[in-house]
């Protein structure tokens, strides 16, 4: 069998048997990711040796399904599969006392191999239903939670905005078809075409959903209502990438006028979250607004034309984002919270937890010689060297101010406070998977020459984008730690506490209009429910008249004719006695009656 296969099926299997046997979900889990994982490893080891996978399914006619291992798919399959297996890892700690816990496993595992299957697939139709499955999965996710107050509206919240920016990629990919006749991605872009462009466009919308990019990024600081594990999951290399993952791959075939407003998107996008997160209150809710920031500088070098580097940092984002989640998650069991009024001085309780948390966020600012300094490097300098330098460069480095502006600020809170003596059940686990990502997000960046020569890509090394880079990382370390979140923001904390809603926010713009509509659909088929029941009860009303009618009426009149005919054969069969003295009499008096009646007529006439 392909290991293209063994990439899916392993986790896949692995969540079948969780719900079937509902035993050993951890290590069931840890199974399957772990085989996904080996597969993985594999087709990239193929890949470095020129060795690519191919596996075409059926599919619809003339446009068979692909699963594809070239060098790209690879790399992000080992990130998918990588991030999996230490969160998971994680997870067998932190969800050691739920009772639930298959559920969530089961969960985990079908969210993995819907992932893998989004990055490894090769045509359209294939991507499109790894697509769903992902949002599918995240809300379940998201929702797991579902008894406790607020949950459900969290779950929904997302999958109602990332559903209606959905309508995006499949819409680009009914061009795509229609204007190529193929559903193979290498081969249906009809360059130096306006349905590029549009198509190019409405991609854009879909990533802006899934990457969670202004305007659509206020349900990813609500979807923590999930566990820890999911939110490290699913903000770091699977969920919110996708978006990123999508415009990753078909960049290149993407025109200039599209590159520039993905490029505007993500700049925007990189500030404004940013800002949003300097002025969080919760912990985990800041690290969501931070994905979306650095999400947002990755569209920034996709803009620019560069997305090697918006891989770089996609890859290094994936490990040290989930570090910083799974850092909170030890924070929160200790402090059973994660407002940053109440996990002050959390770091103090478990000082290795915090030195890895606190190795992630420096990485995030990109601090030297972490992996985030050399992924930030290789952004800014594709801003600095795009057509829009203004624009694109003047965003990324106040995106990279900000970075560090909120990740000294959480630091600060994290130390400077009580010390708490409270045992953390499951802590040796989470411990294990917590190091793992903070030594990829440490030295992660080693890999990057090896990605270049495998992709056939180098980037252009500038010493202006790194002083710049650096100028910018230190420059909000020290307004984040000395200044604060608040004081920082002056004026704009208000704003930025309501995530920059205007008039009402996509509440106003997509929620409330979604469920309006939903409710308006809900009415509507509740009337021709009552249409339907009205007319077969009249139906059966017709059917009982006509049934009776026939009964009382038509058979009634047939009954009595048969009747009354039996009747006068019985009274005419009397006539018949056999006797030879009656038959004569009966003659005679038939033959008097005759003549009486013809002498009747002949007076009469």
């Amino acid at each position: 069998m392909s290991p293209l296969a063994f990439v899916m099926l392993a986790p896949l299997s692995a969540a079948a048997l969780i719900l079937c046997v509902r035993r050993a979900s951890a290590a069931l889990a840890l199974l399957g990711v772990g085989i996904g994982l080996v597969a993985s490893l594999w087709l990239l080891a193929n890949a470095f040796e020129g060795s690519y996978h191919t596996l075409i399914l059926p599919g619809l006619p003339g446009m068979p399904l692909r699963l594809m291992s070239e060098p790209l798919n690879a790399i992000l399959s080992v990130m998918v599969a990588v991030v999996g297996t230490f969160v998971l890892v994680y997870a067998v700690g932190y969800m050691q006392k739920d009772p639930d816990k298959f559920r969530f496993f089961a969960t985990m595992s079908f969210f993995v191999a819907a992932m893998q299957t989004l990055v490894l697939a090769g045509d359209w139709i294939l991507l499109l239903a790894a697509w769903e499955l992902i949002g599918f999965s995240s809300y379940l996710l998201i929702g797991f939670w579902y008894q406790r107050s607020g949950v459900n509206v969290a779950a929904s919240r997302a999958f109602l905005y990332t559903r209606t920016a959905d309508l995006g990629l499949y819409i680009a990919v009914f061009i795509l078809i229609a204007a190529t006749g193929s559903s193979e991605i290498a081969a249906t872009w009809p360059t130096g075409s306006h349905a590029a462009l549009v198509a190019g466009l409405f991609l854009l919308v879909a990533a802006m959903g899934k990457s969670a990019q202004i305007p659509l990024h206020d349900w990813l600081m609500r979807a923590m209502a999930g566990p820890t594990p999911v939110s490290a999951l699913l903000h770091s290399a699977t969920l919110v990438a996708a978006g990123a993952i999508l415009l990753i791959r078909i960049s290149p075939l993407l025109p200039a006028d599209a590159l520039f407003a993905i490029g505007v998107v993500g700049g925007v996008t990189t500030v404004v979250t940013g800002l949003i997160a300097l002025a969080e209150h919760d912990l985990k809710r800041l690290l969501a607004a931070s994905t979306s920031s650095q999400y947002g500088l990755m569209l920034v070098a996709v803009g620019a034309g560069v997305p090697l580097a918006a891989l770089f940092l996609l890859l290094a984002h994936a490990a040290i984002k989930s570090s910083l989640f799974l850092g909170a998650g030890v924070f929160q069991h200790s402090r059973q919270s994660t407002r940053l009024q109440d996990v002050k001085g959390a770091g103090r309780d478990h000082p290795l937890v915090f030195a890895g948390f606190a190795l992630a966020a420096l990485a995030l600012a990109g601090i030297p010689p972490l992996s985030g300094f050399f992924a930030k490097d290789a952004v800014i300098a594709s801003a600095l060297s795009s057509n829009h330098v203004v624009v694109l460069g003047s965003l990324a480095l106040a995106g990279t101010v900000l970075t560090g502006a909120y990740m000294a600020r959480a630091l600060r809170i994290l130390w400077r406070g009580e010390r708490h003596q409270r045992q953390v059940a499951g802590l040796t686990w989470m411990g294990a998977g917590l190091a793992g990502l903070a030594v990829l997000a440490a030295g992660l960046s080693l890999a990057f020459p090896s990605i270049e020569t495998l992709l056939g890509n180098r980037l252009a090394e500038s010493a202006a984008a790194q002083v710049a880079g650096l100028s910018a990382a230190v420059t909000g370390l020290l307004l984040g730690w000395f200044v604060g979140g608040q004081r920082l923001l002056g004026p704009l904390a208000p704003w930025a506490r309501r995530s920059f809603a205007i008039a009402g926010g996509m509440d106003a713009w997509v929620a409330r209009p979604a469920m309006g509509l939903a409710k308006a659909c809900e009415r509507l088929e509740h009337a021709l429910f009552l249409g339907v029941l009205a007319t077969g009860r009249f139906a059966l009303a017709t059917g009982r008249a006509a049934r009776i009618s026939d009964e009382r009426g038509i058979d009634g009149m047939i009954f009595a004719l048969v009747r009354g005919t039996l009747s006068m054969g019985k009274r005419a069969r009397t006539l018949q006695s056999g006797l030879v003295h009656r038959e004569l009499a009966v003659t005679m008096a038939g033959v008097a009656l005759i003549l009486a009646m013809l002498i009747l007529a002949v007076v009469l006439y």
